[in-house]
């Protein structure tokens, strides 16, 4: 009866002991970034590392999933597509702080947390595009409130994290009473309320509804490569703003580690994988982002659009005008 009783509890504690290996090879990821933008590079992760990798994909929702599901949350590592919703992430105390110096000296320090909760993976530049029709000109975003513009701007809408952290820039910049007035004259140019997504803004130019519109940087390279959308491409400039000054303000993509990460050591280890110069370069080729890592090479396209001076303002100091930028939005009815 011993004997029996004592094979029973090796077979119990060998499928324990299975069961806990396979687990301890899994890193769960939640993630706004599309699943071709990711999935070769965790096939990449998973090849190199033996360690699966599991993917939710979202839209939207991904700090209420998290505040849901508490610690029994099964995510380990969260993809964001810019600096706000990590930000949100961290004000709502959902990450934890990882201390890698893989990590911290990969990236400049004006784009990781101070207190080490993010990391960008990627950046991109909030341009200006503007109709060839108009000849080349130099913009910057201080530009888009001159009355000479009355009519002719589109812009998504102005509570659109990629918008609100360029306002938060501005702030950042100018001050709150030069950017609310900026906002309003801003407004006042629209060629018509705000609407769509940055590449609708630039349908709209080749439909000759405006001339100049704001749009990240790599969504110009999406249309060059997309049949329908190239006809909307070849209409427009992309143009870097504020050359002749600050530099261009610059967003990025960007990981954190969830608070109650369960494979906290695989999620450090994919984190790092991801600010490798292989997984940078492959990055760079599949989304034409801008690599984090100054020592990996843009795409062939991308280095075809020029070089620019990006703004240096750390993205700390931007996150902090995150509120505030939503409050002079309302207050401008930039969006009614």
């Amino acid at each position: 009866m011993l004997r029996k009783s004592f094979i029973s509890l090796f077979i119990a504690l060998f499928f324990i002991a299975a069961f806990s290996a396979k687990a301890s090879d899994i890193v769960n990821v939640y993630s706004y970034r599309q699943p071709f933008l990711v999935e070769p590079l965790f096939d990449k992760f998973t090849e190199q590392s033996g360690i699966k990798v599991n993917v939710v994909f979202a839209k939207k929702g991904m700090a209420e999933r998290l505040a849901r599901e508490g610690k029994y949350s099964p995510a380990d590592i969260l993809l964001t597509t810019d600096i706000s919703r990590l930000i949100e992430l961290r004000d709502k105390n959902l990450v934890q702080p990882v201390n890698s110096p893989v990590l911290s000296s990969a990236i400049p320090k004006q784009y990781q947390a101070q207190d080490n909760t993010w990391f960008a993976l990627t950046t991109r530049v909030r341009n200006i595009y503007s109709a060839k029709r108009l000849g080349k000109i130099d913009l910057s975003y201080e530009d888009l409130a001159d009355k000479k513009y009355k009519g002719r701007v589109c812009t998504r809408s102005g509570k659109h994290p990629y918008n609100v952290a360029l306002v938060a820039s501005m702030i950042s910049e100018h001050g709150e009473a030069y950017t609310l007035d900026w906002l309003k004259k801003v407004k006042n140019n629209l060629a018509r309320k705000p609407q769509g997504s940055d590449r609708g803004q630039v349908q709209a130019i080749h439909q000759k509804l405006c001339d100049i519109s704001l749009g990240n940087s790599y969504y110009f390279g999406k249309m060059l490569k997309d049949e329908k959308q190239k006809v909307w491409a070849d209409e427009v400039y992309i143009n870097f703003p504020n050359q002749k000054n600050r530099g261009a303000h610059i967003n990025i993509s960007g990981v954190a580690m969830a608070k109650y990460a369960p494979n906290a050591k695989n999620a450090q280890a994919l984190m790092e994988f991801l600010v490798s110069k292989p997984a940078q370069a492959l990055y760079a080729q599949t989304n034409m982002e801008y690599p984090v890592r100054e020592d990996v090479a843009v795409s062939e396209l991308v280095a075809s659009w020029g070089s620019y001076n990006a703004d240096a303002l750390a993205l700390e100091e931007i996150a902090k005008n995150r509120t505030t930028a939503l409050k002079l939005l309302d207050q401008a009815q930039f969006d009614l």
